[in-house]
């Protein structure tokens, strides 16, 4: 039998002792948060982890508990400028005492916190989510999309009982204007560890309907601003960057932009001020349109009155030119009656001319002018005979002489 044994207590009192006599009261710890548990006594229980950086296994963990006196303080604190509520998954930098129990065994006590470590840490994380995106080339995809000129049918990504959705929604149906605003909700957590799964589905839902909508706005308010961690992961920003209408995020965190900001279409700060994008876009396009219709108004008017003088111009002008034509036109009536004239005048002199010449040939061979030389015509019943040939005894007939008439009777035929 061994004399110097040592009971577990005995052993656990020891290292208790030891711990106590050879450790300072305080240290700071960098560490990754792999549980956080509140209990109903108020105190937090965490579990801290360090992992290694090329395997990611794990290569230490310890357990670590807030005592509620000042979980109290620091819980306010840290999330008020961190942004980020304490939650698994995140590293922090506390300041603990060591402590071992006999029963319970070894333990973190955490008397303070540094919140500017954990921004430090939050700030890498959202700068190697952008970098991966950027290198991916969908980053700017989303802001690089034309928004519309009458953005009026919204496809709104929100909790039903947000007081943000309430504020947003009586925005746009009571702008100055009266523009018409089309709102139709997908309703999804906005805060908790189910954001990005909530709003994932949320936009599955809008893609499948894209020809409905013009833009997507993902509105948050009166939520905690510690719950915003959701918005700051990879696959939410990798969809929203990619998603082929424009994003208008006004999730209430006025002091940093998380990820789905950085790749956002727009980014405001609360669902209010989405509203009043939405309703200045409206307002710009009529405006827009207002100067439009004053520029054509001025135009028509200013063509109108051209159009009037050059009226009246011609109005003064018509009395002058038409008596310039009608004098014109009197001179040409003139001189074409001048020349019509002289053109008649002429053409009677050459056809009476004619007329004497045909009359004077006439005159030759008529039958009157031949008699008048000697020539006589022979008739029979009133017809003139050629051919003695038709002549019989007994016929009368009359010769006819320039001076007289002369009858006869054929008592004989001579033939020739």
């Amino acid at each position: 039998m061994i004399m110097d044994a040592l009971s577990l207590y005995d052993l656990n009192a020891l290292v208790r002792r030891s711990i106590e006599q050879c450790l300072p009261d305080e240290f700071w710890v960098q560490a990754e948060l792999s549980d956080v548990r509140t209990g109903n006594t108020g105190h937090c229980y965490l579990e801290f982890v360090q992992k290694d950086p090329r395997g990611n296994n794990l290569i230490a963990k310890a357990r670590g508990t807030v005592w509620a006196n000042v979980f109290r303080l620091l819980k306010p604190y840290f999330e008020e400028a961190t942004g980020q509520a304490l939650v698994a998954g995140i590293k922090v930098l506390v300041q603990v005492t060591v402590s071992f129990h006999e029963l319970y065994g070894y333990s973190l006590t955490v008397q303070d916190i540094d919140p500017t470590y954990t921004l430090g840490d939050m700030a890498r994380r959202r700068r190697e989510i952008l970098k991966q995106l950027e290198e991916e080339g969908v980053l700017t995809l989303n802001k690089e999309l034309e928004m519309p000129r009458l953005p009026q049918r919204i496809a709104v990504i929100s909790s039903p009982t947000a007081a943000g959705y309430g504020d947003f929604c009586h925005q746009l149906q009571n702008n100055p204007r009266g523009f018409c605003f089309y709102t139709e909700l997908f309703p999804a957590l906005m805060q908790g560890d189910r954001v990005e799964e909530s709003v994932l589905s949320a936009l599955d839902k809008i893609n499948a309907r894209l020809p409905e909508f013009d833009a997507v706005v993902i509105i948050r308010g009166g939520g905690a601003t510690s719950d915003l961690s959701g918005f700051d992961t990879y696959l939410l920003a990798a969809a929203c960057a990619q998603f082929p209408l424009p994003i208008i995020t006004g999730i209430g965190h006025e002091r940093d932009d998380t990820v789905l900001d950085s790749v956002a279409h727009t980014r405001v700060k609360t669902p209010t001020a989405a509203a009043e994008f939405l309703i200045d876009s409206m307002n710009n396009a009529a405006d827009e349109l207002e100067m439009l219709a004053a520029r054509l108004q001025e135009s028509v008017r200013t063509r109108l009155l051209q159009e009037q003088r050059k009226l009246a111009a011609y109005r003064d002008r018509i009395p002058s030119a038409a008596y310039r034509r009608i004098s014109a036109a009197k001179l040409a009536l003139l001189t074409a009656r001048k020349d019509m004239a002289q053109v008649v005048t002429s053409s009677l002199s050459r056809h009476r001319h004619r007329l004497e010449l045909l009359q004077q040939r006439l005159a030759d061979v008529s039958p009157e002018k031949q008699l008048a030389r000697g020539y006589s015509i022979t008739l029979k019943d009133g017809k003139v005979v050629k051919d003695a040939g038709l002549l019989r005894e007994g016929d009368e007939i009359t010769t006819r002489l320039h001076k007289g008439e002369a009858t006869s009777i054929i008592n004989r035929k001579v033939k020739v």
